[in-house]
């Protein structure tokens, strides 16, 4: 299988999680979505990730966005791993996580290789070290962003969020942003308009290089 690329279309597959069976891309609907993988249930940095997330939920459920977990380990082991979480985080895991005891998820994003063998029972963090990513998904199912960790850096969740604000507002309006971008904060007018089109558009628009136009974060 060819490496996934951004504007890829993201797999679908069925996977038992903590909420029951589900349908990727069914599941998916008309939202965006965030699926963020673990090597390990029971593991120290990705415990604090799983709670943060938790208590983000609110955060992305207002920018229409559904989030996921994976785990290289059971259902059941996930369930018991939760109660860990809201014990150390103090936020109660509501969203589904998935269980990818045959490694076939993270096979099928790349994460393992696909002739890897086996299934979650002998594997240790060490072997499971490359499922540590983070896919963004927009409605149309298409990969907007992913982003590798390595084990020992706990992810930044507050940039995903900054990122889904991105994309969602350049989805919209035909803006980029610039770095650093934080909501209501400039954006830069893509070159696909036209300078007079610009005057209509964004009224009042700065030219700090003629291929460099910023205005005001556009509603």
């Amino acid at each position: 299988m060819s490496l996934l690329r951004i504007n890829d279309t993201a797999p679908d597959f069925t996977a038992e999680t903590t909420q029951g069976t589900i349908h990727f891309h069914e599941w998916i609907g008309d939202n965006w979505a965030v699926l963020f993988s673990h090597p390990k249930d029971f593991t120290p940095v990705c415990t604090t990730e799983l709670g943060t997330m938790a208590g983000l939920e609110g955060e992305f459920t207002k920018r229409g966005t559904k989030i996921i977990g994976l785990s290289v380990d059971p259902v059941e082991n996930h369930a018991k791993w939760a109660i860990d979480i809201e014990d150390v985080t103090g936020n109660k895991v509501n969203y589904p996580m998935i269980g990818d005891t045959d490694l076939a998820v993270s096979k099928l994003y790349n994460m393992l290789p696909a002739d890897e063998s086996g299934t979650f029972e002998g594997r240790t963090p060490a072997t499971n070290a490359a499922v540590r990513t983070v896919f963004v998904i927009g409605p149309d199912k298409k990969i907007k962003l992913q982003l590798s960790y390595p084990m020992t850096t706990g992810r930044n969740f507050n940039e995903i969020l900054r990122v889904l604000d991105s994309m969602q507002l350049t989805a919209k309006h035909k803006v980029a942003t610039p770095a650093n971008w934080q909501q209501g904060g400039d954006v830069i007018i893509t070159g696909a308009v036209t300078n007079e089109e610009a005057d209509k558009i964004f009224p009042g628009y700065k030219t700090i290089k003629p291929y460099l136009r910023t205005t005001t974060q556009p509603q």
